[in-house]
């Protein structure tokens, strides 16, 4: 990273994380938004993922202090020595997925999802879905609670806690995971090339309904629902050297 230069920081609505903000401000000063050098955001990982939702559009990077509970996508915080860090860090690059949903009112609803995209029951009854990949039916009939398509960076979330696998950055691939699949009973989910273009199709929309959501950005009585990885759009997310994603990926499968 360039040496550090104008710093603006960001702060989820806790007291802990107002706290580090008004101590953080106070040492190293506030610049707007629109003309800072860096983003640092103070909070969890929701807090990250919306930090860097909202400013994808600024190309500026985004270096997260946690005063959250998971903080995977967070460093440690420390009110001394933050313009060392930020000049230290190590840059990772993240494309989000793109969730693109019809519904059953005939509307479209798109959304980027930097962890993953989620297909959900709606209802008491298991989901009904079918499975095409790059325009070719791969699974006529999927019968669970949902389904996921995960990015490398979101493989410890969601997927992970549905016994997906956990995706090393430099990989290229996605995590498509069952979540309580009934049938096919012992189906375990799949990897895809990051370039695959994936359809969710729902079966009995109006006896089983079914949401989507991205990144907690949610449409329900979906129709069908296709995903793919986004080229044109790259978070920019800093680590402390020697604890990057990759490392963290590594890390959690030896937990």
């Amino acid at each position: 990273m360039p040496k550090t230069g104008k710093i603006a920081f960001m702060a989820s609505e806790t007291h802990v994380a107002e706290d580090a903000l008004r101590a953080l401000k106070a040492r190293y000063g506030q610049a707007p938004l629109e003309t800072a050098d860096v983003i640092v955001a103070l909070g969890g990982d929701g807090f990250m993922l919306q930090t860097l939702h909202g400013t994808q559009a600024s190309d500026t990077p985004v270096y997260g202090m946690n005063c959250g509970t998971v903080g995977f996508l967070m460093n440690e915080y420390a009110l001394e020595g933050l313009s060392e860090r930020l000049d230290d860090a190590v840059e990772e690059a993240v494309n989000p997925l793109r969730m693109v949903a019809k519904k059953a009112d005939g509307s479209t609803y798109e959304a980027l999802a930097i962890n993953e995209v989620s297909l959900l029951r709606a209802g008491s009854q298991a989901a009904r879905l079918r499975i095409s990949v790059d325009g070719r039916e791969r699974m006529d009939e999927l019968v669970c609670d949902g389904a996921l398509v995960s990015t490398p960076a979101g493989s410890t979330a969601y997927n992970y806690s549905a016994h997906g696998p956990i995706l090393p950055i430099g990989s290229d691939v996605l995590a498509l995971t069952a979540m309580s699949a009934f049938r096919p009973r012992r189906w375990r989910g799949a990897l895809l090339p990051k370039s695959a273009r994936v359809q969710f199709d729902v079966l009995q929309p109006e006896k089983r309904p079914v949401m989507a959501d991205a990144d907690g950005r949610s449409a329900g009585n979906v129709l069908s629902v296709e995903i793919t990885s986004d080229p044109t759009v790259t978070h920019r997310i800093l680590f402390d050297p020697g604890h990057g994603l990759e490392e963290r990926l590594i890390r959690e499968q030896f937990a």
